[in-house]
């Protein structure tokens, strides 16, 4: 598996790393949790796979799906965008739109699988997933000079933090494991809280691959252990880097970042990705859980 870059940059007067998973051919992480979960379902005599997503996981499993042989079904919400729906096509996907949101086309998805007794690959529910995310947390130990006082990840659905988590929390036990969730879809910084799962009815949040309304319980539980603290960020305004020196060079305000986003969905790239940026230079609202629901 060929390592993503560690890029240095500075913000606010801190000194960053950026792990710069947006250089793969797919411009985000997903590949690394849905290579091991198809390799798994092919060993397993599996034809196809079924999944749901409103982008760059349908992509992966797409892309995963190619590599080991077997035909990718995709259920994706009506809301999903136009630039990711042709992702996934491009990548071999058959695309089922259904649903207003990715948790509805996710029910449409389960059934159809059952149905016809395919595998349906719920992303965040595989623990060979978070297998493939560790690999993230060991090459940035690798990686960096020292290891890092915090580690940010956007929180979705809490699978790639608790694989990163995970691979830190033992070698590096003093580097502050921080999830960052959007505050319009707070279900799984509200269950890491209450330490199991809860119900939550907002995932009103254009960046697409935090926007989980309903949490996954494997997650919840890996989380317990993989994640110190969670903070929410409510895209006020994020903070631009200079491409060449990576330092600060001013803000995006909402109208600017939505701009940009539509931007960013047209090359292809993840919305999320920039919550971890924008939480270090503006307040977030930090939700610290009770030690009983961390232990």
């Amino acid at each position: 598996m060929t390592q993503t870059p560690l890029e240095e940059a500075s913000i606010a007067g801190r000194q960053l790393l950026l792990k710069r998973e947006d250089v793969h051919e797919l411009g985000a992480f997903k590949w690394r949790g849905a290579l091991p979960v198809l390799e798994r379902y092919a060993a397993d005599g599996a034809h196809a796979v079924v999944t749901a997503s409103t982008g760059n996981h349908g992509a992966a499993t797409a892309w995963a799906a190619s590599r080991v042989g077997l035909e990718a079904i995709v259920y994706a919400p009506v809301t999903a965008s136009q630039a990711k729906l042709r992702l996934m096509e491009d990548g071999g996907a058959e695309i089922r739109q259904t649903g207003a949101d990715l948790d509805e086309a996710k029910e449409e998805a389960r059934a159809h699988a059952s149905q016809h007794g395919l595998p349906f690959f719920e992303d965040g529910a595989e623990p060979a997933q978070y297998e493939g995310y560790r690999t993230i947390g060991e090459e940035i130990l690798l990686q960096a000079p020292e290891p890092p006082a915090a580690i940010l990840v956007p929180l979705g659905n809490g699978a790639l933090l608790g694989g990163i988590g995970l691979a830190v929390a033992g070698p590096a036990p003093a580097a502050e494991r921080v999830g960052v969730a959007a505050k319009a879809a707070p279900v799984m910084v509200d269950s890491w809280e209450a330490g199991q799962p809860v119900a939550s009815g907002s995932s009103a949040t254009f960046a697409d691959g935090l926007a989980v309304r309903v949490a996954i319980p494997y997650a919840v539980e890996v989380l317990r252990e993989a994640a110190d603290r969670m903070v929410e960020h409510d895209f006020g305004r994020l903070p631009v880097l200079d491409r060449g020196s990576r330092k600060l060079v001013g803000f995006l305000t909402r109208s600017d970042l939505l701009k940009a986003h539509r931007r960013v969905w047209r090359e292809h790239r993840e919305a999320a990705a920039t919550l971890r940026l924008g939480d270090l230079v503006r307040g977030s609202r930090e939700k610290t859980a009770a030690a009983a629901a961390r232990n």
